[in-house]
């Protein structure tokens, strides 16, 4: 079970970091505020699983409460608040690179539908059984994808976020591997990242699987090694075991709802759920090829009917037991999005407790979280220190 921190500078340091932007007081703060050290090298940039702050607060996809998702403007927020590591999911295109997109449908987070040269790309695929209609990554090489600008996702609960479509393109997992480089010899030390492998047997399936093009960037770019200060994540198991016969670096496996079952499951027929996966056996299979679990927040302390949080349930304690780590998913601030003890007012867009949210999911031990807002996050992490 990883240690929780005994000492550190209070909720005051941490909010100056916030409000003045500064990415190495952000940094340097948050860490000393968990009470672990950094990461011990920057150009190859090793670190270490265990050596990061708890709670560890992770960037979703960037800083996408405020930005639009997958862009390097959201990663650069992101580490510019101070999130202890930034995250990106993966999908590849038809020439075969890995680009960085929550879904390889593109229709609603870039301005694909504006181009009239794809509108005859427009059409209509199933992927991992769901049945979708848009435009989709593999069906375009690198080269047409630059062409089309992110915009936001959601943009009826981020309005604001608007004013940023069109100011980025898409990234690659390369050009964000050079953006961290550059990053972390610019401040002193490595900067994590967090990546995640997208519909992989599905991809693989189509003759463009996704987990060796990833190995061999990450051993191009030196973190593939058991200490690199990278994380790698999957919600097919399988994935995550493949990787872990091509890398060294550490994996963890998402959860999603328990009566769910991963895609890679589905298409090989094993009856596992999620439910399996989170009983102590199920954890312990877990633990002989990754290091840690992602699960839904609902994993960690269920709802009832209403929304409201009932009473957590043992995984936390049990994955601990088998020497996991738990980096469950996703707090937002906004109303909508928050248990429904912690919304405030009608507004489903205005924000609620969500510090209050925080304290009560930290308390149940869990060792970081995925965030869109890593202020918040790591301000309510700095008040869960000194508590």
């Amino acid at each position: 079970m990883t240690e929780r921190a005994q000492s550190g500078p209070g909720r005051r340091t941490l909010l100056g970091a916030a409000v003045l932007g500064s990415a190495a007081l952000g940094i340097t703060g948050t860490a000393a505020a968990a009470g672990r050290g950094a990461p011990d090298a920057v150009g190859a940039g090793h670190g270490s699983l265990r050596g990061l702050p708890v709670p560890t607060v992770i960037g979703h996809r960037g800083a996408s409460g405020y930005r639009p998702e997958h862009t390097l403007g959201s990663y650069q927020l992101a580490l510019d608040m101070g999130a202890h590591i930034v995250e990106q999911d993966l999908v590849p295109t038809r020439d075969g690179h890995l680009v960085c997109r929550h879904e390889n449908d593109i229709t609603a987070t870039t301005d694909v539908a504006d181009h009239p040269e794809f509108a005859g790309r427009r059409t209509t695929k199933k992927v991992d059984g769901v049945s979708l209609t848009g435009w989709f990554t593999e069906d375009f090489t690198l080269a047409e994808l630059k062409t089309l600008r992110a915009k936001e996702r959601i943009p009826g609960n981020r309005q604001k976020n608007t004013l940023y479509d069109g100011r980025w393109e898409i990234p690659t997992f390369e050009e964000v591997l050079r953006w961290a480089e550059k990053e972390g010899r610019r401040r002193g030390r490595p900067v994590w990242l967090y990546v995640e492998t997208k519909h992989p047997t599905y991809f693989r399936g189509l003759g463009l699987g996704l987990e060796e093009p990833l190995a061999r960037l990450l051993r191009r770019y030196g973190r593939h090694r058991a200490d690199s200060p990278l994380i790698l994540q999957s919600f097919e198991p399988g994935s995550i075991q493949r990787l872990s016969k091509l890398v060294a670096t550490p994996r963890v496996v998402l959860l999603s709802g328990p009566k769910e079952r991963p895609w890679d499951f589905v298409e090989a027929g094993d009856p596992r759920t999620v439910a399996d996966l989170v009983t102590p056996a199920g954890l312990k299979w877990i633990a002989s090829f990754a290091q840690g679990i992602g699960p839904t927040l609902d994993l960690v302390i269920p709802k009832d009917a209403s929304g409201r949080l009932t009473t957590p349930t043992t995984l936390v304690a049990d994955a601990h037991a088998r020497g996991l780590i738990l980096h469950p998913y996703t707090m937002r601030n906004e109303n909508s999005f928050l248990p429904a003890d912690f919304r405030r007012g009608t507004d489903p867009n205005a924000y609620g407790d969500a510090f209050g949210a925080f304290r009560t999911y930290f308390a149940t031990g869990i060792d970081g979280v995925f965030s869109d807002n890593p202020d918040t996050a790591l301000l309510a992490a700095a008040d869960f220190g000194d508590a």
